[in-house]
């Protein structure tokens, strides 16, 4: 990848940057501050922007840099399995510098199109190539640092009942998770909605991720709690997050109707984070969503969003 000056000073510690800069609270929420380079005060919960939440400020390296002088302390990346080695190598050398966390990439990237793969069905293709593509994410996780990668768990097929279908699921999960497990990577399993984004689905609920990972009974197997979609597809978002705690091992955000930053819909954000609060958490929160507003006002209001919600 070629880099920019522009790039170079992005990736590095940009102190420079924060000199002059105006500190804008003072550990809201219970963060820590202000942290050298920043200008400023860190995010009390590990929010994860990705490339395109600041695509004004540059390239994926420049957004990076930007980010964690806004606060932002982890980054989430779906398509870096996809990358070329050397980007994710950068990529993972900016956020080492900043002291930023890696969130999830998307291990098994499905064919959206061809609505595939059926995990649960009567082909052993896909479940082949589905184990190919974990096997081929151990190493992207080590390069990025990774803790944790999404998994979806593929399409129903409607000719087989679905007690057949879940049962097939749970055993090439269990392959999968024992895959990751001596790497100490988690495989997290991503429920979407049906009613807007991803007719036909096999996994469309917490709960119902909830129960697979209890019938796998694996560290290496959790829950993606991506509440736009539980949102739609269920609602009841904290009583759910609650039952189904055990098994949860990732959550985003992202507001509904829209799929954009939080305060832009209906979703009363600022109760979950106060609730994740006081449970501790302590892991990373993807920010999977858009900006309601284009350009660097858009981008703006987003770090104005976020800085609402954990102030709570």
């Amino acid at each position: 990848m070629k880099l920019s000056r522009r790039s170079v000073l992005a990736a590095g510690a940009i102190g420079a940057a924060g000199a002059g800069a105006a500190a804008v609270g003072s550990g809201i929420g219970g963060g820590s501050g202000i942290r050298g380079g920043q200008n400023r005060a860190t995010f009390s919960l590990k929010y994860a922007p990705h490339e395109g939440s600041f695509k004004s400020r540059g390239n994926r390296l420049e957004q990076i840099a930007y980010a964690a002088d806004q606060g932002f302390t982890a980054w989430e990346d779906n398509e870096a399995a996809g990358r070329s080695v050397a980007d994710q190598n950068a990529m993972a050398r900016a956020l080492r510098q900043r002291g930023m966390t890696m969130g999830v990439f998307v291990a098994s990237m499905p064919r959206w199109a061809d609505f595939r793969p059926v995990l649960g069905g009567n082909d052993d293709a896909d479940r082949d190539r589905f184990l190919a593509d974990i096997r081929a994410s151990v190493d992207v996780a080590k390069r990025l640092d990774a803790r944790h990668a999404t998994i979806v768990t593929g399409f129903v097929d409607r000719r087989l009942p679905i007690e057949l279908q879940t049962a097939r699921v749970i055993d090439v999960l269990r392959r999968a998770a024992d895959l990751y497990a001596p790497h100490n990577i988690t495989m997290v399993m991503e429920p979407l909605n049906t009613l807007v984004n991803h007719p036909g689905v096999f996994m469309t609920t917490i709960p119902q991720g909830f129960a697979v990972a209890r019938a796998i009974n694996s560290p290496a197997i959790k829950v993606l709690a991506d509440l736009y979609h539980e949102q739609i597809q269920a609602g009841n978002l904290i009583n759910t997050l609650g039952a189904c705690w055990n098994e949860i091992g990732y959550i985003q955000f992202g507001d509904n109707p829209g799929r954009n930053e939080p305060g832009s819909g209906e979703i009363n954000y600022q109760n979950v984070v106060r609730w994740l609060r006081a449970k501790r958490f302590g892991g990373v929160i993807g920010m999977e969503h858009g900006n309601s507003v284009e350009g660097r006002a858009g981008e703006d209001r987003l770090v104005a969003a976020y800085r609402a919600i954990d102030a709570a």
